[in-house]
């Protein structure tokens, strides 16, 4: 039975390798899996080139080719009959294949091995359904409808409800905490986290999170690594399906570059920021005019979880937050003196109850990073604020402190424009409320905070040995 391409997309996410066949010019068949098959238009597709030279002999002498691929929802089969028509290995078909490639292979320490070698585009000469290959569906009852929901909350007014709470956030902590809880509660998003650039701007940080308790805040990925890193390198949305699959893929073929002893040719593989088993992700730049503010990331275990739709409107929003990061930094940098009480330290709830004994603080000067009873507590700016914090408490008995403080003290190393002060305090904050919640930054009002210590600090430096 035939088919139109426009109505394969789910057998072209990826989540099972699709099958090619090709015939060299004196009949000798060839049969290979294939990582990517593109849609590109209703008579065209582009497939990944990356390893098979006697695929590409074979298209050389015999340009018809025939792939099959399957529908991961329903596990039928579709076969397409193809003509080969040029090799791209530039141009933005070329990167969008790519990148989905250097994504994986980053994670798995295959950067420059595992790479796409070329775009090749196939004109699709017929499309059809594989007949018998399911069995026949056994009869079963109807299921009893559902009944209707009373008044449902549709798109557009559940990006109103988006809209409103990032347009009302007064800091930059509730516009974050309110945007994401926003995205599951009324779009279904469960796993979400917000990144900014750190280390001047080599790394991600993240410093907003939701679906992954204390775990979130703190995660890190290198500019450039992953689907996260990559999207802020490239300032475009990534979305990839079947994580789990190709993650498999790749991490075979680096067990075949180390069996032929090409070890030292491998970097180490780079953890996965947020869920371990995550089937799906999707992330996009959070810009402000030219400015890459942070990235916005979300994943799933369900490897069909988001489709276009969530592409367009998840876009969207991330306009809205980047927007609304940088008007909220703006007006705290021009209003933290003398804003409006927001919470006074007396209004906060008490710190958890902490054994008594003390704690031990550790500022590695050349590392730039604090650990705290040995446990890796924070780095970079951030780290240097709080020591500053810290031994300022000790040898001046300061309890209260002012964001201007800290950006006018050259030592701590802040641009001069756009510091992100707000994100980095809000990262040191929680880091310190998951693995050090003796020690707290209270809030007074706007531009100050307190520091609420409960037990016995021992403040040492040392130099990275």
């Amino acid at each position: 039975m035939s088919v139109r391409l426009e109505e394969l997309g789910a057998c072209f996410q990826g989540l099972f390798p699709a099958l090619m066949a090709t015939c060299s010019a004196d009949g000798e068949p060839n049969v290979t899996y294939l990582s990517q098959v593109q849609y590109l238009d209703p008579g065209r597709v582009a497939l990944s080139c990356q390893f098979f030279n006697k695929t590409k002999r074979n298209v050389a002498e015999n340009p018809y080719a025939a792939i099959e691929l399957y529908d991961p929802r329903t596990f039928e089969a579709y076969r397409l009959r193809l003509r080969f028509d040029h090799a791209e290995t530039e141009g933005p078909l070329f990167d969008a294949m790519a990148t989905r490639i250097q994504v994986i292979a980053t994670h798995t320490g295959m950067a420059g091995i595992f790479r796409l070698l070329s775009a090749d585009v196939y004109e699709v000469l017929a499309a059809e359904r594989v007949e018998g290959f399911l069995l026949p569906p056994e009869e079963a009852p109807a299921p009893p409808c559902a009944a209707p929901v009373d008044g449902p909350l549709t798109e557009l007014r559940g990006l109103s409800v988006i809209s409103d709470r990032i347009a009302r956030a007064e800091d930059l902590d509730s516009l974050l905490a309110g945007t994401l809880a926003a995205l599951d509660e009324l779009f279904g998003f469960a796993h979400s986290m917000v990144l900014v650039p750190e280390d001047g701007g080599t790394r991600l940080v993240a410093i907003a999170s939701h679906g992954y308790g204390d775990a979130g805040i703190g995660a890190e990925i290198a500019l450039g690594d992953g689907v996260i890193g990559a999207a802020a390198e490239r300032r475009r949305m990534i979305r990839i399906a079947g994580v789990g699959a190709e993650l498999r893929y790749s991490r075979a073929i680096r067990g075949r570059v180390e069996a032929v002893g090409e070890r030292a040719r491998l970097a180490p593989e780079v953890p996965l920021p947020g869920l371990a088993d995550a089937q799906l992700q999707l992330a996009l730049p959070l810009v402000a005019g030219h400015e890459l503010i942070g990235v916005l990331a979300v994943e799933s275990r369900d490897p069909l979880a988001f489709d276009e739709w969530d592409e367009a409107f998840l876009q969207i929003v991330g306009s809205q937050i980047a927007l609304g990061i940088d008007r909220v930094s703006e007006r705290s940098q021009e209003e933290e003196e003398g804003g409006p009480v927001r919470r006074r330290a007396a209004e906060v709830a008490p710190p958890p109850t902490c054994p008594p004994g003390r704690c031990e603080l550790v500022y590695y000067r050349n590392d730039d990073v604090v650990f705290a009873d040995g446990e890796y507590l924070v780095r970079n700016v951030p780290a240097r604020i709080l020591w500053k914090l810290l031994r300022q408490r000790r040898e001046e008995g300061r309890t209260e402190f002012t964001n201007r403080e800290l950006r006018l003290d050259p030592a701590l190393g802040l641009p001069g424009y756009k510091d992100n002060l707000e994100s980095r305090l809000i990262l040191l904050r929680k880091r310190l409320e998951s693995k050090c919640p003796s020690i707290r930054m209270v809030p007074v009002r706007r531009g100050r905070f307190a520091l609420d210590v409960t037990c016995a600090l021992e403040l040492v430096e040392r130099d990275s040995g």
